[in-house]
């Protein structure tokens, strides 16, 4: 991990409301940067060790490790509330889709795509086309599957958000919350994208300011909402706004009623806790922010909620180097409360990030052997059953995320 220069205020949560707006270049909309300001994140190291997780029985255990059960996360800024787990929908289940994922183009992993693949794996299409050393990734299906969001870094981007239609088409960039010379524009990135379930806004990381020479931290990192077409850009969490270089925020994934959007939280390697990782939600409006899994468990990257509300999967990562083996997929009630363990523990797999298909009976993920590259599988929802849907040595597929969308034909 990286340095930083400061740290957070541990505990404290402090609240503020910024005035500051700036107007867009090319949307004419202000980047609305009012909001409740919360720092910190509620938790020390060694806060809620792993051996203090109880067992929890469960009425569909996986094959794997006993289900484990934590404490209830702490709360950070005082207008949160622990939600109810919501009921079950009546609804019918909507039709599982195409699984999009990033797929890497070359051995040395500089140059990625995005692609389609059917969970039997029999159909598959590359989405995008990137110039060479330049990576699209992080793929987010609209909820009516007709487009995808991903974002694209490297080459002549910074790192921005694109849409593409389902089959490939109408590719295009959202315009940059940046005027050309603003103060706050430095190095700025727009990444991580994620639809919200009425279509109507994307979640996002943006990452910007000055970089540590020595560690190449950046100075700030928070998540924003905007609407698909650019406009009406607005701040949702400021965990790093009086605490630069501290962490990144990053991978937002919403709630099925779009009232919540949870979110990776990595501190830097003097952040509170130092090198940590950790999920945490917020509310749509930006308030009521909390801590959902312990610091020890080491959850990070984009989490995804089950259609139903009831269970959010995620991936863990052990203390290291990024890609090391020896964590897992697990789940966790919104409330933080029953964390199950999906695959088996210890173990010498990299696991990636999971999604849940649209109809919740069953999981896609990544992973890969031990000096080996990524591949795409699917298991069913309580971690049993798993299948290979992807064979391609050496190009490392991941990021995966089930949609609705139907193969063409």
């Amino acid at each position: 991990m990286t340095r930083t220069r400061t740290r957070l205020s541990g505990t404290t949560a402090i609240h503020r409301t910024t005035t500051r707006a700036r107007t867009r270049h090319r949307a004419g909309a202000g980047l609305l940067l009012a909001g409740t300001l919360l720092t910190g994140c509620g938790a020390q190291p060694g806060e809620i060790p792993l051996s203090e997780i109880r067992a929890e029985p469960s009425t569909t255990p996986p094959a794997a490790e006993p289900a484990v059960a934590t404490a209830a996360p702490d709360v950070v800024g005082a207008a949160a509330a622990t939600p109810a787990v919501p009921a079950a929908p009546t609804a019918p289940p909507a039709r599982n889709g195409l699984i999009a994922a990033r797929v890497f183009l070359d051995q040395d992993h500089l140059t990625s795509a995005i692609f389609t693949v059917s969970a039997d794996g029999k159909t598959r299409q590359q989405l995008t086309r990137p110039a060479e050393e330049t990576r699209d990734d992080h793929p987010s299906w609209s909820p009516d599957g007709t487009t995808l969001a991903f974002d694209r870094t490297g080459g002549d981007s910074p790192g921005r958000i694109w849409t593409a239609g389902a089959d490939g088409g109408n590719v295009h960039q959202l315009g940059s919350l940046c005027e050309a010379g603003a103060p706050d524009c430095l190095n700025e990135k727009e990444t991580t994208p994620a639809w919200s379930p009425d279509g109507k806004q994307l979640a996002f990381t943006r990452s910007w300011g000055s970089t540590d020479p020595t560690t190449d931290q950046i100075q700030y990192s928070d998540l924003y909402v905007i609407a698909p077409d650019g406009t009406t850009a607005q701040r949702l969490t400021f965990l790093t706004n009086d605490t630069p270089y501290s962490g990144v925020v990053t991978d937002p994934a919403w709630s099925p009623d779009g009232k919540q959007i949870v979110f990776s939280y990595r501190t830097s390697a003097t952040g509170q806790p130092a090198n940590g990782r950790a999920l945490h939600i917020v509310n749509a409006d930006g308030t009521g922010l909390r801590r959902l899994t312990p610091w020890e468990l080491r959850a990070g990257e984009r989490a995804n909620w089950s259609p139903d509300g009831s269970r959010i999967v995620f991936t863990t990562y052990p203390d290291g180097a990024d890609n090391a083996p020896g964590g897992g997929i697990y789940t966790v009630h919104p409330d933080g409360t029953a964390v199950e363990a999906l695959t088996p523990g210890p173990s010498d797999t990299t696991y990636g990030i999971a999604s849940y298909s649209p109809d919740g009976t069953a999981i896609a993920f990544s992973q890969a052997p031990a000096g080996g590259t990524s591949e795409l599988y699917t298991m069913r929802a309580d971690g049993t059953g798993a299948a290979r849907v992807t064979d391609t040595p050496g190009r490392g597929e991941g990021r995966p995320n089930w949609g609705v969308a139907q193969p063409a034909g």
